[in-house]
């Protein structure tokens, strides 16, 4: 009788690596490993040998780059998803990618289970289950971290190197890294006493000597999408792996945050988004450019709960598919270019033009050239404070019966 058959999400990985062989030789299962290129992967060959090495029976490795930058980053980058201020949640918008993913190789080769290696204390667990269950309720769910016996990463080390699984990570150097090119979320080692100021060896998108010369780049949106640099026409994808190659170059996009997760606990996470960093700056500008204040400020409520979303795990629900139809509604206005200054850890935005501007420099300048009506101030003045001056009379009324 033939195994059943389970359905890893693998990422190369030491939790994943040794999880094949743990799901291998405790539940008895067929393991089968899907692989998303999606930015935190370069060499196809040594990530199918690893899995082999560790048991896989199969495996499948797919380049979703387009597929991430086109359905899951653009987005994103519309409504301006930021948690907490800090986290360009590069890692949080992979994971309902892959949960798509996991449940389709599942149908194909006849899964009844799918499994992942992320930690019971950790948000991502939530991210990919809720998104599997979204999709295919009927689909189980297994999460070796939550179950096995290992309580440190020295331990599963030590079960790798056991069972000849071939990985990169050392004791010395025990960083958890995820990464994808919308940034990289490093974790583990030092970086959890949050004393601690983050080595230069724990960053891997932003590293090396920083140029001594500032530097522009141009980015050129049409109908909210970033579809030039600096002049020259590109898909996202290439575009956002360029930009991440140039601001890297500055530290730009580091952050180091004490996160509230998801499960109610607090993290030390450092953060790495140099191309995501300079886009959301880029496109916010050419909104503020082209966007009545009603309509920016208002957005910007929307935007604190669309993060949200996006880090609870609930990609797929009612609520993120409607917000996305109120971001996506006014892009058409949001063409133009914004000029960027790059200095070292520092990306300011310096120049935006827009065919849809509302700015007019003749209402905006203390030139001769002034066209704003100025009488029409006073009576502006006294119309919009008038409510507060008759609530300051009535409060005064109010006052004095209380004396009596």
């Amino acid at each position: 009788m033939a195994k059943k058959k389970v359905i890893l999400a693998y990422s190369g990985g030491l939790d994943t690596s040794c999880c094949i062989k743990w799901l291998k030789d405790t539940c008895n299962l067929d393991v089968v490993c899907f692989s998303a290129f999606i930015g935190e992967a370069s060499d196809k060959a040594v990530l199918r040998k690893r899995a082999y090495s560790a048991g896989a029976s199969k495996v499948y490795i797919e380049d979703l780059k387009k597929e991430f930058a086109d359905d899951f980053i653009l987005p994103s980058l519309w409504a301006h998803a930021n948690y907490e201020g800090k986290y360009l949640l590069a890692t949080a918008i992979g994971r309902p990618l892959i949960a798509k993913h996991l449940v389709s190789i599942a149908h194909k080769e006849k899964a009844q289970f799918v499994a992942h290696g992320c930690t019971g204390k950790g948000n991502d667990q939530v991210r990919i289950e809720v998104g599997v269950r979204s999709l295919a309720p009927k689909l189980k769910i297994i999460a070796p971290l939550r179950e096995w016996e290992f309580s440190s990463r020295e331990e599963e080390i030590d079960y790798a190197k056991r069972n000849k699984i071939k990985i990169d990570v050392t004791k010395k150097s025990p960083y958890s890294i995820d990464r994808n090119i919308w940034g990289a979320a490093i974790e583990a080692g030092i970086l959890e006493d949050p004393w601690r100021e983050p080595p230069e060896d724990a960053y891997y998108l932003t590293k090396g000597k920083v140029p001594t010369k500032s530097r522009y780049v141009e980015v050129t949106f049409i109908h909210g999408t970033p579809v030039a640099l600096n002049g020259k026409k590109m898909n996202l994808v290439s575009l956002i792996e360029k930009l991440n190659k140039i601001t890297g170059q500055y530290k730009i996009g580091r952050t180091d945050v004490i996160e509230n997760r998801l499960v109610g606990i607090k993290s030390r996470e450092i953060y790495e988004a140099p191309a995501a960093t300079v886009l959301m700056a880029a496109h916010a500008e050419l909104e503020s450019l082209v966007f009545d204040r009603e309509f920016v400020h208002f957005k910007d409520v929307l935007s604190l709960k669309y993060s949200e979303l996006i880090y609870y795990g609930l990609w797929y629900s009612p609520l993120k598919e409607a917000l996305d139809s109120f971001f996506v509604k006014q892009q058409h206005l949001v063409t133009g270019t914004v000029k960027v200054k790059l200095s070292e850890k520092c990306a300011q935005v310096v120049g935006r033009k827009s065919p849809y501007s509302l700015y007019r420099e003749k209402l905006a300048t203390y030139s001769h050239d002034d066209q704003f009506n100025h009488e029409a101030s006073k009576g502006f003045i006294e119309l919009w404070g008038l409510p507060y001056v008759v609530a300051t009379q009535v409060g005064k009324k109010s006052m004095a019966r209380k004396k009596r």
